[in-house]
């Protein structure tokens, strides 16, 4: 897979401003998290809506059910972790956007070095329901998430709170659990016969081409902070 050096540019442009909007929903204040994942969760139900109508025809109806599974509960407890995730002595010694930035970087930088190292050296398929994707790609952008997210949970001192090793897990379900949701969501795509969910994104898509692989890694992350942290 060659390195298309327009569609790099498109896609870094729209991913900058997506940046600067995640980072000030996440970091001006709770209400400003909420506001954000709002925004996100009816983004997302609206595409969803249109590809089971897509796929299902006039047949939809109650498989739209799916949807709270799906987008409903993932939204809430990125919610829950920004406002407070309520687990002994973690209430008082995590902020509240270290959770929801540590799942969102994670599946960023896995996304983003997939990308770069599949466009690179990418040769063998991954799976048929995403051609483009390989795995050379999928192998490299799941490492070095884990080798970031590490390094920024050891030397940055507001992550020192948790161990080094629930970093390595929680990257590693992100990695994980984030590329089966780009999977599924490539899924329903093809089953709906279309390109993107969306197109708020130039070069990214829609609410669900963005946000595919967060809404099947925070309930896993949810699970793992909660059981094991």
């Amino acid at each position: 897979m060659a390195l298309h050096l327009q569609t790099l540019r498109t896609r870094s442009l729209t991913a900058a401003v997506f940046v600067v909007v995640m980072l000030s929903g996440l970091f001006i204040n709770k209400w400003s998290l909420v506001i954000l994942f709002t925004i996100i969760h009816f983004g997302c139900w609206y595409e969803f809506v249109g590809l089971m109508k897509n796929i299902y025809g006039k047949r939809v109806g109650s498989r739209l059910l799916y949807g709270w599974p799906y987008i409903t509960m993932p939204v809430l407890m990125m919610i829950q972790f920004g406002t407070g995730i309520n687990k002994n002595d973690l209430t008082v010694s995590v902020p509240t956007y270290l959770f929801p930035c540590a799942i969102i970087f994670s599946i960023w930088i896995n996304d983003t070095m997939a990308y770069v190292v599949g466009s690179l050296i990418g040769k063998t398929p991954f799976s048929k329901i995403s051609p483009k994707k390989t795995w050379e790609g999928t192998a490299g952008g799941g490492l070095l998430c884990i080798i970031v997210i590490a390094l920024l949970g050891y030397y940055i001192p507001v992550a020192k709170v948790v161990p080094v090793k629930d970093w390595i897990a929680i990257a590693t379900l992100c990695a994980v659990f984030g590329t089966l949701g780009d999977l599924l969501e490539s899924k329903l795509k093809r089953m709906a016969d279309i390109k993107d969910s969306g197109s708020i994104m130039p070069g990214h898509g829609g609410f669900l081409d963005r946000f595919d692989s967060l809404l099947i890694a925070t309930p896993v992350v949810w699970l793992y902070i909660y059981c094991f942290l």
